[in-house]
């Protein structure tokens, strides 16, 4: 991978981290095109780096929300921030269950899998057009909520499964408040991506010495800046924007990714 796919990779995820379209599988259908011959850990590494410069992306953007979560969490009283921070940690659950015990099955599906990521894009698709169906509530999220949620969040690790979009979907269908719902899942994805860079920090996975280091440091921070701009920008579009606008994006997405995938064989 050279300078110019970095760049190019890193702006496709900062712009299709806070859409729900799914970020990785656009990552994957971007590695194919640009004829990036990475697979397995090499591609699932490039993949958690933008991701992780997303995540930081979110913490700029939710930072004074962040603050006062962790303020009303170290007053160690059952208040409205801990109990949200306790629903946050519930859901990253099944999510790290599947990280920890399935990562080697996992890391098959990253490496330009186009007829994969096709279909699972047109499931998030149907997803997208079940929420847009749904009216729309003030129901906050709630505990069981969040465990369900949680079950989407562990599916979206398919790349073409959109995380965003599964988790708001899954919370919207389960009765609650757009805008909460989609709060919900920016900040629910924070603990898993900071969890799995520590991960493979201390496995050896991550280190200073790697290869690719370069474009790994330069598509971290066209994520990062291309993420800050969209994570404000985008978060008011999945407020306001019916989902179905996006259902019709992935469909069509994933029905070119399906078409591709096939003339391949």
């Amino acid at each position: 991978m050279d300078i110019f796919d970095a760049i190019v990779l890193g702006i496709i995820q900062g712009l299709t981290e806070f859409l729900p379209v799914s970020s990785s599988g656009h990552l994957e259908l971007g590695k194919a095109i640009l004829g990036d011959t990475s697979k397995g850990k090499e591609s699932l590494l490039f993949t958690v780096i933008l991701h992780f410069a997303t995540a930081l992306s979110t913490v700029i953007v939710f930072r004074k929300d962040i603050a006062e979560i962790l303020k009303g969490a170290l007053s160690f009283k059952w208040n409205q921030e801990t109990q949200f921070l306790a629903k946050i940690m519930l859901s990253t659950l099944p999510a790290a269950f599947v990280g920890l015990f399935f990562e080697d099955e996992l890391e098959q599906l990253f490496g330009g899998k186009v007829l994969f990521v096709g279909f699972m894009l047109i499931i998030t698709a149907v997803l997208l057009w079940l929420a847009d169906k749904s009216k729309n509530t003030n129901k906050p999220v709630g505990f069981k909520d969040s465990a369900i949620i949680g079950i989407s969040q562990a599916i979206a690790i398919l790349p073409g499964i959109s995380r965003s979009g599964s988790t708001i979907a899954t919370s919207v269908l389960l009765g609650n408040d757009k805008s909460k719902a989609a709060r919900f899942s920016f900040l629910m994805v924070l603990p898993l991506i900071f969890g799995k860079i520590l991960k493979d920090v201390l496995d050896g996975d991550i280190t200073a010495d790697m290869g690719n280091s370069s474009t790994l440091i330069i598509g971290f921070f066209a994520a990062l800046i291309s993420g800050y701009f969209a994570c404000k920008w985008m978060i008011s579009i999945v407020k306001k924007s019916k989902l179905i606008y996006f259902s019709v994006y992935c469909f069509v997405v994933g029905a070119i990714a399906i078409g591709v995938g096939f003339m391949k064989y």
